[in-house]
C-alpha cells in the first residue's frame, strides 16, 4: 500500500505507474481513492470542529452556571444536545468512509522502481547473467520422476490415493536428500549471519492481507473451515507478520531472518498441476530469508540476497541465471524483483527455483511495522527471498547430478548431511 500522501500530490504519477504494470482497467481506482479521502478529510475536519465547539459550550456552561447566569447557560447545553446528533452522524460516516477508502488503497500497485523492465507478463523478463556453464552431457537424462522412482523414491500413486493430485510421497535416499539440502541451506544463511526461525504455519487474515494482494491470496491461500486461518503458502507471510503493529529499534536494523516452513499453494491458474512430477504441486518445504531494515539500505540487501541464492546453488554444481522481472510480472506490493532459474540439461532450458523481492514500506505500511529514530518514526522496508524450494531445488540437483548409469552424485558440500555418502544408485 502506497503512502496516501503521494497519490494527493501526484495522482497521475500514481496511475503513470499503473500503466507501466498494464493495469489500465484499473486507473479509475485512484479517482476513486481520491474522491473517499476527500471525503473522509472533511468529515474528520468537521467533527473535529464539533468537538472543539462542543468543549468550548461546555466550558461556557460551567462559567455561566457559576456566574448564575442559567439562561445562558441554558442556551449553551440547548446547542450542545444539537450537535449530538450531527457530531454522532459524522462519526458513523468516519467509520464507513474509512475501511472503504482502505480497501481502494490496497488495490492500488506499489511504484516499482525506476529500474524495472517495462513488460506485459513473465515473457518479457530480461536475462541478467549467466552463472556456471549449462552443459548437456551426451546421455540422455530421463524425467525427473522416472529417475527417483527408479530409485524407490517417489510414490506418486499412494498420494493419490491419501490426498489426490498435487501430493507425493518422498522415501529412502530421496527424501534424505531433500531433507539434506534443506538443512545444508538453513546452516548456509546461518553462516552468512541470519537468525535462523522456525514459524507458525497458520496466520489469521489480517496478516494475509497485509503481506500480499487479494488477488495472491485467492490464487494462492488455503483457508481452514471455520477459523480465521490461512495455511502459509511461503514463510514469508510468517515472518512479515512477526512484526505486526510494532516498533522496532532502529539499532536493530537490519533484522535478518532464515526461516524453515512447509508450504502449502491452490497452484491456481494456467499452468496446472503436474500429475507425474513434482515441479508444480500444493506441499512443498522451503528455506526463506526475510530482512527488514532501513528504506535507503534495501537495494543494498536487494543484491545480497540473490546473490546468497546464486552462491548456495553453484556449491551443489547446479548452473543458474538471474531473471529481471519486468513490470507486468511484478506483484502489486513489490518494488522490483528478480528470478533465480536453475539449468535443466533435460530440457536444455532454465526453470524457476526462486524469487528475490523488495517490496519497499508497502507490506510494513500495512501491518504498522516501525521503526523510531533521530528522524522521527517510520515504516520499515521489507525483503524476501527464497533459499531453497524443496521440489524444484531436488529436480535441479538430480538432474545436474545425474551419471549415465542412473546414479546420482552427491557433491563434498552435501555429504555430511547424507552421512558420508557420495552417490546414489
Amino acid at each position: 500500500m502506497i503512502d496516501i500522501a503521494k497519490l494527493r500530490e501526484n495522482p497521475e504519477a500514481v496511475k503513470e505507474n499503473m500503466k507501466k504494470k498494464f493495469q489500465h482497467d484499473r486507473l479509475h481506482l485512484v479517482d476513486k481513492a481520491i474522491e473517499l479521502d476527500q471525503k473522509y478529510r472533511e468529515t474528520l475536519t468537521k467533527a473535529s470542529e464539533l468537538r472543539a465547539l462542543r468543549n468550548k459550550l461546555s466550558k461556557e456552561i460551567g462559567q455561566f452556571m457559576r456566574e448564575g447566569k442559567k439562561d445562558l447557560a441554558e442556551l449553551d447545553k440547548k446547542k450542545v444536545n444539537e450537535m449530538a446528533q450531527t457530531l454522532k452522524d459524522l462519526e458513523l460516516k468516519e467509520v464507513e468512509l474509512s475501511p472503504q477508502l482502505k480497501e481502494v488503497m490496497m488495490k492500488i500497485p506499489n511504484f516499482i522502481d525506476d529500474s524495472v523492465p517495462v513488460g506485459k507478463d513473465d515473457s518479457e523478463n530480461v536475462e541478467i547473467q549467466k552463472y556456471g556453464d549449462p552443459v548437456v552431457p551426451e546421455y540422455e537424462i530421463p524425467y525427473h520422476a522416472d529417475i527417483i522412482t527408479k530409485l524407490s523414491g517417489l510414490d506418486k500413486d499412494a498420494s493419490g490415493r491419501t490426498s489426490g493430485n498435487g501430493f507425493y510421497y518422498l522415501m529412502g535416499d530421496i527424501a534424505r536428500l531433500s531433507s539434506a539440502m534443506l538443512s545444508y541451506a538453513r546452516d548456509f544463511m546461518i553462516d552468512k549471519g541470519f537468525t535462523y526461525c522456525i514459524p507458525p504455519f497458520m496466520i489469521r487474515s489480517d496478516v494475509v492481507t497485509g503481506v500480499m494482494s487479494f488477488e495472491e491470496m485467492d490464487a494462492m491461500m488455503y483457508k481452514i473451515e471455520g477459523e480465521d486461518l490461512y495455511l502459509i503458502g511461503t514463510s514469508e507471510h510468517s515472518m512479515i507478520g512477526k512484526f505486526k503493529d510494532q516498533i522496532v529499534k532502529e539499532t536493530d536494523l537490519p533484522i535478518t531472518l532464515t526461516s524453515y516452513s512447509p508450504c502449502f499453494r491452490k497452484e491456481v491458474g494456467a499452468h496446472g498441476i503436474e500429475e507425474r512430477g513434482i515441479y508444480r504441486v500444493h506441499q512443498f518445504e522451503k528455506q526463506e530469508m526475510v530482512v527488514l531494515c532501513k528504506p535507503e539500505d534495501a537495494m543494498e540487501w536487494y543484491d545480497k540476497m540473490w546473490s546468497y541464492t546464486v552462491e548456495l546453488f553453484r556449491s551443489l554444481d547446479i548452473p543458474v541465471r538471474t531473471l529481471e522481472c519486468c513490470s507486468g510480472d511484478l506483484a502489486d506490493l513489490k518494488v522490483k524483483s528478480c528470478d533465480v532459474e536453475a539449468w535443466s540439461p533435460r530440457q536444455k532450458k532454465y526453470f524457476e527455483v526462486g524469487s528475490c523481492s523488495t517490496l519497499g514500506d508497502a507490506q510494513a505500511r500495512r501491518l504498522g511495522i516501525r521503526t523510531k529514530g533521530d528522524k522521527g518514526t517510520y515504516y520499515v522496508a521489507t525483503l524476501n527471498n527464497t533459499v531453497l524450494a524443496s521440489t524444484r531445488a531436488l529436480i535441479a540437483f538430480i538432474e545436474n547430478n545425474y551419471n549415465e548409469d542412473g546414479s546420482i552424485r552427491i557433491p563434498k558440500v552435501l555429504r555430511p548431511y547424507m552421512g558420508g555418502k557420495e552417490i546414489i544408485k
